[in-house]
């Protein structure tokens, strides 16, 4: 009797601590930020007026990009932050741990992933990252913003041709953004499947997006009547292209 009590005692623990923990949430859409998936981003975090902070690494920090961003967030309840990674001890005040720990949900922009990548792990912000999204705090970005979360992808990166880069994994797949926006993406990314040189993976045109949960798939969502997200892999050979449904085309 004492053991099957203190079976039942030991299970009711782990069930609580279960639900005491938060859940890990990304939000990947295929293009450039704009005001429906910020707005998006601000429904995700449950906040009344979340904190938002933008890492624009992937630019090297250019001010025009980091301008249009906050215009894309204005008007909008939330309080925007932004996150430097072309820093001086001399200026910043918090190391990134405590900024980016501090926030309801972070946007990475898009461009140079490979740079990006670099970057983050000579800093040491992709361990930063990781325990931001054991905290809860939701993860959002497109472009390099959406290719970083997963396994890998191809990227523009390096000079003449698209070529792989390997990325943090969060999500156990490959990526694909862009997906019918840049004409050399799709077939690419196809070829690479088939050869085996990427996993199976997420295709996301520009004005589409996906949620995950806990590394799980969840819903697709759009912002426009045009776009789609896709789970390509590979069936007896074959390349196979799923489309997946739109749950809500967000506004």
């Amino acid at each position: 009797m004492k053991k099957i009590y203190l079976s039942a005692l030991l299970l009711a623990y782990c069930f609580a601590a279960m639900a005491q923990q938060p859940t890990r949430t990304i939000f990947a859409y295929g293009g450039n930020y704009n005001k429906q998936f910020m707005q998006y981003v601000i429904t995700l975090t449950k906040k009344a007026n979340p904190k938002i902070c933008f890492v624009a690494t992937a630019t090297g920090d250019d001010v025009n990009y980091i301008v249009d961003w906050y215009g894309a967030c204005e008007g909008l309840i939330m309080r925007p932050y932004l996150q430097h990674t072309y820093v001086a001890s001399y200026t910043e005040k918090k190391t990134f741990e405590e900024n980016l720990l501090s926030m309801d949900a972070i946007v990475v922009g898009g461009g140079n992933t490979l740079n990006m990548m670099a970057i983050w792990k000579a800093q040491g912000i992709d361990t930063v990252l990781r325990k931001a999204y054991n905290k809860g705090i939701i993860l959002a970005g497109g472009s390099a913003g959406s290719l970083c979360w997963f396994q890998g992808g191809t990227t523009d990166s390096r000079p003449k041709e698209l070529s792989i880069v390997q990325c943090l994994g969060f999500i156990q797949t490959s990526h694909c953004p862009h997906y019918h926006s840049e004409p050399l993406r799709k077939p690419l990314y196809f070829e690479n499947i088939l050869k085996g040189k990427l996993s199976p993976g997420y295709a996301i045109d520009d004005m589409a997006g996906i949620v995950f949960e806990n590394e799980k798939y969840v819903k697709s969502v759009a912002a426009d009547d045009k776009s789609n997200t896709y789970y390509v892999s590979v069936i007896d050979g074959k390349v196979d292209e799923k489309l997946l449904p739109v749950a809500e085309v967000i506004k």
